[in-house]
């Protein structure tokens, strides 16, 4: 960041046209739509009504101005990434963003999706903080996406604190479509209970800078933790997941796996970090980054790293980055396939890894989707 944008303005009547219709990619998908637009939380465009019985979703700067303690009380409180500068310059700066809270016991069937997106005439940026609150026992599938336009060097921070009560069970997929001149910073920070189930998938695709950063604390035993990425760059893209995953009880499960393909002159930066405190015996973490090469300009760092502090674990990380498979494309075309479709055809096998482990159908086939729109237009 070479220089802070002012902040934006809340959408007037013209942004809040082009806020009704965002999200083209999961079009087909029946969510329950929550649109955050130049950083509110627009009611007006959003489904709102008919909740579910034990759902309510709301504005976190309504929360605030009512001075909802249990709100205050949960935001950053117990949130691992209170060191961190982009965490701590969202939490000086922001300004709105959704509340949602699943009560225990409660499964929220219909996936909710908050819609973010730049609607602004003029380059600015952006501070959006959520809180979700999911009780013991309850479920809950929820899906970020983040879209603007092209031609505007925008900003965006946006950090979600999710808290997470005994057995919930999560699944969370956030989409990075933004223009293809924005800086993105994302963090993502997870308390999570006795044996939650978490499944994560970040997918980023569009930005010029983009940063998604995950800092995940296992606060008891039993949790069973799956976060994934799937990073797709052409031109001069540049892309860093940044994670760690504190395992401060014994007794839980991690993976991560994050896959890059890259074209052109983009770059892709991998850092991640399990630490396993003394008390948390029974670890079982294990982490991986691929990368994909396309062209001979493009590049990819890893950094995996492990700090173990107890000595009955099952910890591991490991690394690659390369071309595609000679003999494999060779294979495919020595079968009549064109070189074009093999190339995609492994590509595709490639990231699916990573895009295989979102659950829900529907969104699992937009994405594949959207991947291969992404093949097709490479030159």
């Amino acid at each position: 960041m070479r220089e802070a944008k002012p902040l934006a303005q809340p959408p007037g009547e013209i942004g809040k046209v082009r806020a009704r219709a965002p999200g083209a990619l999961l079009a087909g998908v029946d969510l329950r739509r929550v649109v955050i637009a130049d950083g509110v939380l627009v009611k007006d465009l959003s489904d709102l009504d008919g909740l579910e019985p034990g759902l309510s979703i709301g504005s976190l700067a309504d929360a605030l101005t009512r001075g909802d303690s249990e709100v205050t009380g949960q935001l950053g409180a117990q949130s691992p990434a209170e060191k961190d500068v982009a965490f701590a310059l969202n939490t000086a700066f922001m300004g709105d963003g959704a509340v949602i809270r699943v009560a225990p016991g409660a499964r929220i069937a219909r996936p909710i999706h908050l819609v973010f997106c730049f609607t602004g005439p003029v380059p600015a940026a952006v501070y959006t903080r959520s809180l979700v609150s999911v009780g013991a026992g309850a479920a809950v599938t929820l899906v970020e996406s983040h879209e603007g336009p092209d031609g505007l060097d925008y900003q965006i921070n946006t950090a979600l604190d999710l808290v997470a009560g005994d057995g919930a069970e999560i699944d969370h997929v956030k989409i990075g479509l933004d223009g293809a001149s924005a800086l993105h910073v994302a963090t993502l920070t997870a308390a999570l209970g006795p044996h939650v189930r978490y499944n994560d998938l970040v997918v980023a695709l569009g930005g010029a800078a983009v940063r998604n950063q995950f800092f995940v604390r296992c606060d008891g035993s039993g949790i069973a933790l799956s976060l994934n990425g799937a990073t797709m760059l052409k031109g001069r893209q540049h892309a860093d997941a940044t994670l760690v995953v504190d395992h401060a009880i014994g007794g839980c499960v991690s993976r991560e796996i994050f896959k890059g393909v890259l074209d052109g002159e983009s770059r892709s930066v991998f850092q991640g970090k399990i630490v396993v405190r003394p008390d948390a015996q029974k670890t079982d973490g294990k982490m991986a980054s691929h990368a994909l090469l396309l062209s001979e300009t493009a590049e990819a760092d890893h950094k995996p790293e492990l700090e173990i502090f107890a000595d009955d674990v099952v910890c591991g990380h490991g690394a690659t980055a390369g071309s595609l498979d000679e003999d494999l494309l060779f294979y495919l075309m020595a079968r009549g396939i064109p070189k074009k479709e093999a190339e995609t055809l492994l590509i595709q096998s490639f990231v699916g890894e990573a895009i295989d482990t979102v659950t829900n159908e529907g969104i699992r086939d937009a994405l594949t989707a959207a991947t291969s729109r992404w093949l097709e237009a490479r030159e």
